[in-house]
């Protein structure tokens, strides 16, 4: 049985060993962290899926590993809710994305720009009036005159995920070592303070904080709301058009909304800011009046890795491979691109992977 070490328990870390561990491999798990801490990139979002809203700003290639994770997605959650008898939050219900009358001319801009870089299957992409906004989300009615219905984005509950891949890990028997920085990753080797632990391959997992090592990374922050609002009922994402940035409202059960938007080239890890707080909360009262009454739960602020193309990069070498670059599609394209990184591992050529385009060497 191959003994895999993992460095960092993020969303990839976790993923990763959590599949390796269903193949039968012994996996070691290291984190600078404890396993509860909320100090994580992967905590600080709202795990939208979708790829139709992401592709106007970014490449073809994360529209088409989305549309591939949104497959997958369903599959992973059955067989996590089978490791630990606990279903996470999915709901794939479409999202919706709506524009006051001052900024309807950036919607029908989102939409000809969405058009021309994919070709919308029969029915994804549906511009919709007063009467059809108001049948998907009743309580939109009469707030908006259009919007558009991407029928098959979807969502997952990120805090709940990453609750059950810690019970599925430790479960199938993880040798999960917390509070271990690893300083340095080389074939079959992780160097700790500790020392070096060998292994017959090594995963290095530990996004922004290979930084030190790898100067292409970047950190884009973002910044995040949860709010209880007992007198708004959203069953889907919404998302508002802005001239600066799209405001994002992801319902999750108990009447809890993450909201965010804020994308900002910066390496801080401080808490959210005044201001981003007030623009936040300000147009999240221009979507529904009933937000003002919302109490803020807690706010989160982290920084997300990514390379100057903010595409994901899998760097295979022997016994050491990265995968990292995610950027703020890590939820939308984390299953279809692990899945290469899994067939890798298991001795796949680079050549036959679905996405090669993103398969490196040199790691």
């Amino acid at each position: 049985m191959e003994h895999v070490g993992i460095a960092g328990a993020g969303l990839v870390g976790r993923l990763m060993a959590w599949r390796l561990l269903r193949e039968g491999c012994r996996v070691t798990l290291f984190d600078k962290n404890d396993r509860h801490s909320r100090d994580n990139a992967g905590l600080t979002a709202a795990a939208m899926l979708a790829p139709y809203s992401e592709v106007v700003r970014g490449e073809r290639i994360v529209f088409d590993l989305g549309r591939a994770s949104l497959e997958t997605w369903p599959r992973w959650l059955a067989e996590l809710e089978a490791d630990t008898g606990e279903a996470v939050f999915y709901r794939r219900q479409g999202s919706l994305i709506v524009a006051h009358p001052r900024d309807e001319a950036d919607l029908e801009r989102f939409e000809r720009q969405l058009r021309h870089k994919v070709v919308p299957q029969p029915g994804a992409v549906e511009r919709v009036g007063p009467d059809r906004l108001a049948a998907l989300e009743p309580q939109l009615a009469g707030r908006f005159r259009h919007g558009l219905f991407l029928r098959d984005e979807g969502q997952l509950a990120n805090d709940q995920l990453f609750a059950a891949l810690e019970r599925a890990l430790l479960g199938k028997g993880c040798d999960w070592r917390e509070g271990v920085r690893v300083e340095r990753v080389e074939p079959g080797c992780l160097v700790t303070g500790r020392g070096p632990q060998r292994f017959d391959t090594v995963v290095d997992a530990r996004g922004l904080g290979l930084r030190a090592e790898d100067r292409r990374l970047r950190g884009v922050r973002g910044e995040v709301l949860w709010v209880e609002a007992p007198e708004v009922s959203l069953d889907r994402p919404v998302r508002l058009m802005h001239p600066r940035y799209q405001l994002y409202i992801a319902p999750r059960p108990g009447n809890l909304y993450i909201i965010g938007a804020t994308e900002i080239e910066s390496d801080d890890l401080g808490p959210l800011t005044v201001r981003s707080g007030l623009e936040l909360m300000s147009a999240l009262y221009s979507v529904h009046p009933g937000f003002g009454e919302a109490r803020v739960v807690h706010t989160r602020a982290h920084c997300r890795p990514a390379f100057m193309d903010n595409l994901p990069r899998i760097e295979s070498g022997e016994g050491r491979m990265r995968v990292n670059g995610l950027y703020r599609h890590g939820y939308l394209t984390a299953p279809a691109l692990l899945e290469d990184a899994l067939g890798l591992l298991a001795g796949k050529p680079a050549g036959e992977a679905a996405y090669p385009e993103l398969v490196h060497g040199g790691a």
